[in-house]
């Protein structure tokens, strides 16, 4: 999948990538949803950018807050007829 991403907080020019990355698999309750829309949010430019000290939650961050799509794989625990 196409993906825009950071691997440590800081100015938008010199830490955002964009590239390939595996698609992700769904782990229980979740679902995983093909973009077809997506938005910039505060929140995701604020964390970015280590705002007030926010730690990094994961190694890797994918920032979206915003977006819409369809629904291409459901984790454990989660109705298969939510795809599509």
């Amino acid at each position: 999948m196409k993906a825009i991403w950071y691997e440590t907080t800081g100015p938008a020019r010199e830490v955002l990538r964009f590239g390939e990355l595996e698609a992700p698999r769904p782990g229980p309750g979740e679902v995983r949803v093909r973009m077809a829309a997506s938005g910039v949010n505060p929140s995701d430019t604020k964390r970015r950018g280590g705002w007030i000290g926010f730690p990094m939650r994961h190694p890797r961050v994918i920032p979206h807050s915003d977006g819409a799509g369809t629904i291409e794989a459901v984790g454990e625990g989660v109705d298969p007829a939510r795809i599509g």
